[in-house]
């Protein structure tokens, strides 16, 4: 027999405890291997808690738990391995919690359905289509149940403050900014082995961003430095390598910080931001013998990133400042020069700007190194805020499409960067995993070979590799 509730038996010369009671208490979650130093526990009850998450092996250590009660919570979460190792156990009890039956959660119903443990009935929540269902019946529901995953695909050894990869004759190539090397690095796509190799090493001083243009079939790369200026190399294909093009005049530019390249109508531009306060984010328009100061924006303001874009069939620039609210530019066809048009309100001290489009409504995703992050609707007006993330240490809150998936990685400097993935019928963006890099600066969508990758770029580790992939959880 068990014993009483808070009761303990003595089953060596030391008191082992075999019953342990958490109930209407406040914590966020279940460790892994929370209740490791009671090895004799046979039974655990963990009822009227609020924690939302059971992380992976969190009952490891337990290898005499035969009931476990984890009713009337507020799970959203539990991890596939969340149940590792417990294999005595006869009841369970997870009535009262708010199940979402989806693919994501197929592991669990199967796993209801297939444990001899005697389970209470658990009912889903959501989605409307499964309200009401039986959890272990949702794998009869779901004949085919595939979702997708972010797996780690490769290791470039190499720190790097940004990386934009581009094509050029049928050849995949990604650029990386690495200041510590003073370098921007070029590499190569391997199709055969499905990773980036070394290409090209284009030497600088303290040099903060690389960026490509193809320009009637030639390739550049524009590198940004914070001294002597910024440079433009051509690819010569005669000698296999990136070679000095032109010295960019910087008259105006005290601090570079990000570079935006974009076409409008024929013409190429590219954007130097300027973070700090002596300077001026400048405009380079090109003129077939190299790039030139075209005009000079949003002075001293210590801009930190820009976004080219079209809005309601125009071209717009938005700049973001850490000392005002984010702007917005027209191009005017005028005049062949963008003008200030708005501003977005109470939206301080950003440091990154990404637009993106679902359903081909304009959003905007603005990073906010600590404090809320946001993703912000365009109404046919203005842009208005629809969701937050709080945030710490966030530099970039970067969105990624690979086929009819959109997802938001909100970076970190101080823990794991965090993927959300659009959840279609709530109309928002939902947590879907963490993924660590140290101190991200940049996440760059690659699709080819009919595979998908995300290239994340480290300022203090190693650059990696992430493949995205697709899942049959009905397995």
């Amino acid at each position: 027999m068990l014993p009483l509730m808070g009761q303990s038996k003595a089953l060596t010369a030391s008191q082992l405890l075999i019953v342990k009671s958490i109930v209407n208490c406040s914590f966020p979650e279940i460790k892994e291997a929370m209740f490791s130093l009671m090895p004799s526990l046979q039974l655990l009850l963990l009822s009227s808690n609020s924690f939302s998450e059971i992380k992976e092996d969190a009952f490891s250590g337990l290898p005499h738990l035969e009931y476990l009660f984890i009713e009337g919570n507020k799970i959203e979460e539990i991890n596939k391995y969340a149940f590792r190792g417990l294999r005595d156990v006869t009841h369970l009890d997870l009535r009262g919690n708010q199940f979402h039956c989806d693919c994501e959660s197929m592991w669990l119903m199967l796993w209801l359905k297939q444990s001899n443990a005697t389970i209470s009935d658990v009912y889903c929540a959501s989605p409307s289509g499964m309200k009401g269902v039986l959890l272990k019946h949702v794998p009869e529901k779901h004949s085919k149940c595939v979702s997708t995953d972010f797996v780690q695909h490769q290791i470039v050894n190499t720190q790097s403050m940004s990386a934009d990869i581009f094509s050029h004759k049928d050849d995949i190539y990604v650029a990386m900014a690495v200041p510590n090397s003073d370098s921007c690095i070029i590499m190569e796509w391997d199709h055969i082995e499905t990773k980036f190799r070394p290409f090209d090493n284009i030497t600088g001083r303290s040099v903060v961003g690389c960026r490509s243009v193809l320009i009637n079939e030639q390739a550049f790369v524009i590198v940004s430095q914070l001294f002597d200026g910024s440079l433009v190399y051509k690819y010569d294909q005669a000698q296999n390598k990136f070679t000095k093009f032109q010295t960019v005049e910087m008259l105006n530019v005290s601090k570079p910080n990000d570079i935006e390249v974009f076409q409008i109508g024929d013409d190429w531009f590219f954007l130097i931001v300027d973070s700090s306060k002596a300077g001026m984010t400048t405009l380079f328009k090109w003129n077939e013998t190299g790039f030139y100061p075209y005009q000079f924006l949003h002075e001293w303001f210590r801009d930190t990133d820009a976004e080219f874009f079209e809005l309601d069939g125009k071209s717009v620039l938005i700049l973001v400042s850490r000392s005002q609210v984010p702007v917005i530019y027209q191009w005017n066809k005028n005049t062949q020069k963008f003008v200030l048009h708005d501003e977005i309100a109470n939206m301080e001290d950003i440091v990154s700007v990404k637009a993106f489009r679902i359903h081909d409504v304009p959003y905007l995703a603005l990073a906010c190194y600590i404090g809320d992050s946001k993703v912000m609707k365009w109404t046919g007006k203005h842009f208005e805020e629809v969701q937050g993330f709080p945030s710490r240490g966030a530099t970039v809150l970067q969105p990624i499409k690979f086929k009819d998936q959109h997802y938001l990685i909100l970076s970190s400097d101080y823990s794991f960067s965090q993927i959300f993935r659009w959840d279609e019928e709530n109309q928002s963006f939902k947590k879907f995993r963490d993924v660590y890099v140290q101190w991200p600066r940049s996440f760059t969508a690659l699709s080819t070979d009919q595979r998908d990758f995300v290239l994340a770029s480290s300022f203090k580790g190693k650059t990696k590799v992430f493949e995205h992939i697709s899942v049959d959880y009905s397995k």
